[in-house]
């Protein structure tokens, strides 16, 4: 079983660190499941005080707004995911193994996993639908210096820096880590949403669609 771990996020993501205690804890744990249940447009933090039977004001001493909140969740599921490639793929010594392998925990359909306190189904649903909403806002430039989008640029440093083990001379080895990351989530989404936009399929085939897609795309780049 994979250890329980507790990511270290970027302290400006949130005004007192929610998982230090059981308040913190819930107010994360249930906003998971209202915005995958609502969606981020209509999730606010009064809805969720009800949830957790509390106050916004309770919820404001943790988050100075709903989309540093989105922006913590996501944090947290790009942490959670270069914490699994860490953990899968530090004794494989053959470097195109481990791209295949970290392209396979990027587009598997992520499941409830006792190691997290969150539901890991509902929050890489929300990331398929929300996480570009994250950064896609007039404000990215202030919250790029604040560090906010940490945990997404290391995530990429770490991969791209196999595809720069693999081939030392490709010259895109960020910017192809960045779209391939992004193709997982939107590929999905076209899939479930917009079917004409892909060729992946839904349900269960769309997961080994994506992952073939992707491959192919590394490897013809990277040689």
């Amino acid at each position: 079983m994979t250890p329980t771990i507790r990511p270290a996020l970027n302290e400006h993501l949130y005004l007192r660190d929610p998982q230090e205690t059981e308040l913190g804890r819930r107010i994360v744990a249930e906003s998971v499941g209202l915005i995958d249940e609502l969606g981020f447009e209509q999730f606010t933090f009064k809805k969720l005080a009800v949830v957790i039977n509390s106050t916004e004001a309770s919820i404001y001493r943790y988050f100075e707004n709903k989309h540093r909140l989105l922006v913590y969740l996501v944090s947290w599921h790009w942490a959670w995911l270069a914490f699994q490639i860490r953990f899968h793929t530090h004794n494989l010594p053959d470097a195109r193994e481990r791209l295949r392998l970290s392209l396979r925990i990027i587009t598997r359909v992520h499941r409830n996993d006792p190691a997290t306190p969150l539901d890991e189904a509902a929050l890489y649903r929300i990331v398929i639908n929300e996480a570009s909403k994250s950064y896609l806002t007039r404000d990215v430039d202030d919250d790029n210096r604040a560090g906010l989008f940490r945990e997404y640029k290391s995530l990429v440093a770490n991969i791209a820096a196999v595809v720069s083990e693999i081939n030392p001379g490709y010259p895109y080895p960020h910017a192809l880590v960045s779209t391939l990351l992004e193709s997982a989530h939107k590929q999905l989404f076209f899939a479930l949403h917009l079917p004409s936009l892909t060729n992946a399929r839904t349900h269960s085939e769309a997961e080994n669609d994506i992952y073939a897609f992707l491959e192919h795309l590394a490897f013809s780049v990277v040689g």
